[in-house]
């Protein structure tokens, strides 16, 4: 399979809808109230786990969009460079994937009854207080702040690209170029 040199319009969509999403979704699971065992998730639960499977859905899509329009690393980056990148993409596609999944785990170990937008029942990924459902769903927190870490990381690396690299790579998944 041939790399492309640049990012497609679709992957493109892909990932400012998950950056969107997640713009959003950090600050809801933060300021939501804590809810205790036998507590019933309100609005902000719900939103909050619906706005997940949606990234959950994307981030999906966009994983097998690339597997099958990858993009070549850009030849101007020292090698090291291109190998963190690749990295640190992979790193963010495996926690995305993790925050999402163990959050819905979460959810089941609570025994909550969670619905996608209010509208259709979601099943439940464990039994109510299994222990698989604590441990996996225990890893929710850690997995989101490793994720909030692995953004930092890519938003770090591309601004230092772009003003003090003065190199141009950040330009292959804004929208227009």
């Amino acid at each position: 399979m041939t790399k492309q040199l640049s990012y497609g319009n679709t992957a493109k969509v892909f990932h400012w809808m998950i950056v969107a999403l997640l713009l959003v979704q950090f600050p809801i699971g933060w300021l939501m109230p804590d809810i205790r065992r036998g507590a019933t998730p309100g609005k902000a639960m719900t939103l909050h786990i619906s706005i997940g499977l949606i990234i959950l859905m994307l981030i999906v899509l966009r994983f097998v969009w690339r597997l099958f329009h990858p993009v070549a690393p850009a030849d101007t980056l020292p090698r090291w460079q291109r190998l963190m990148s690749e990295n640190v993409h992979w790193l963010l596609y495996g926690l995305v994937f993790t925050t999402t999944v163990t959050g819905w785990f979460f959810a089941s170990f609570r025994g909550w009854q969670i619905s996608f937008f209010f509208a259709v029942p979601l099943p439940m990924l464990t039994a109510p207080e299994s222990v698989a459902g604590r441990l996996i769903g225990g890893w929710h927190q850690t997995a989101e702040w490793g994720l909030l870490i692995a953004i930092g990381i890519h938003v770090i690396a591309a601004l230092i690209h772009v003003f003090v690299l003065r190199v141009p790579i950040m330009q292959r998944m804004l929208p227009g170029s």
